[in-house]
């Protein structure tokens, strides 16, 4: 045991953390179709798979900060605003 490299979880050590990134950032993109566009059935599954296991204030966090890397020319205040996150996260 001594000397050996300590297994990861996962693939790449934080597999939940990209997979929770892609999604938001999936779900974000997908809502800024337009409505006839979106799919509708998968941005459900989408939002079941981001929030299964977290706190809804996690998910709107996650969903806030992909908005901010897919619109960097907005206010990030604004954006997490629009999520219900208030001036404790700014």
């Amino acid at each position: 045991m001594w000397g050996l490299p300590m297994s990861k979880k996962g693939i790449t050590g934080h597999d939940e953390w990209v997979l929770t990134e892609a999604l938001a950032t999936a779900l974000v993109a997908l809502e800024q179709l337009a409505p006839k566009h979106q799919p509708q059935a998968h941005m459900e599954d989408i939002r079941k798979l981001l929030s299964n296991g977290k706190e809804p204030a996690t998910v709107s966090l996650h969903l806030a900060q992909a908005k901010c890397r897919l619109f960097p020319d907005q206010d990030p205040l604004d954006i997490y605003k629009e999520y219900g996150i208030g001036d404790e996260y700014g």
